[in-house]
């Protein structure tokens, strides 16, 4: 079975569904990189706008898979999914752990009412520490109370502070996503772009874990470059090194 389902639209949309209801779309590590590649082949076609969702309307996603603990930062938006088109969340259900940076990386958020987002870690005695960019992104004491004291939000008290768009029933988050997304697509994309890259880079602050998840992101776009390749093979043929920039 597909751990991510990706349906590209003739309108210029994508969507992306985590495709793991027996475990509650909890994300492993072979669907953290399943959905970081989806989202790099997605950044580098004629699509424009970006919907993640996950399957069912019970649980958006579980978190990590403690039975398969992945590298969470890899499929995160701004962290290592590093595309300027917009991305929209659609949740369901239960949004738990680090599953919760999804929306809250995603620059548009519509939730069904059923919709319960939660931050159990210090409860736990874990944390990728990549949550604490949610006290940029709603008021700082709501903020710290999600991550502090392992409070829920509700798709109601999400809405209030700004944590999300949009409230609708549930079975209709994805569509209306899906309705917002198409808005979106027939917009200016490269102004749309631009408006992105000076919200991400410049207004909104990165925390730690993030600013680490970039800077991985990047260096391993070289350690998988043909360049990289190139020039460990010229070197041990002892020959001058052709370099393609790719």
């Amino acid at each position: 079975m597909e751990r991510i389902k990706v349906r590209d639209f003739d309108d210029g949309v994508t969507l992306f569904t985590i495709n793991r209801p027996e475990r509650r779309n909890a994300i492993c590590s072979k669907t953290a990189i399943e959905l970081q590649q989806a989202f790099a082949r997605f950044d580098k076609s004629t699509q424009r706008v970006a919907v993640i969702t996950g399957e069912g309307n019970e649980a958006f996603s579980a978190g990590a898979d403690v039975n398969d603990v992945p590298e969470l930062w890899r499929c995160i938006p701004t962290a290592g999914v590093g595309t300027e088109k917009p991305v929209i969340s659609a949740v369901a259900g239960w949004c738990v752990g680090g599953a919760i940076l999804l929306p809250m990386m995603s620059d548009l958020v519509v939730a069904a009412d059923n919709a319960k987002f939660s931050y159990p870690e210090a409860k736990l005695g874990l944390t990728q520490g990549m949550i604490v960019a949610m006290a940029a992104r709603i008021p700082h004491k709501i903020a710290m109370e999600v991550i502090m004291l392992a409070r829920i939000l509700d798709a109601k008290r999400a809405k209030e502070v700004g944590f999300i768009n949009d409230v609708v029933p549930v079975g209709q988050h994805v569509d209306a996503a899906l309705s917002m997304a198409r808005e979106l697509a027939g917009m200016a994309p490269l102004v749309l772009k631009t408006l992105k890259r000076f919200v991400t880079n410049s207004i909104l602050p990165l925390g730690p874990s993030e600013q680490m998840a970039r800077a991985r992101r990047d260096l391993e776009v070289v350690s998988s470059s043909h360049d990289y390749q190139e020039g460990f093979a010229s070197y041990k043929e002892k020959r001058t090194p052709v370099f393609e920039g790719r």
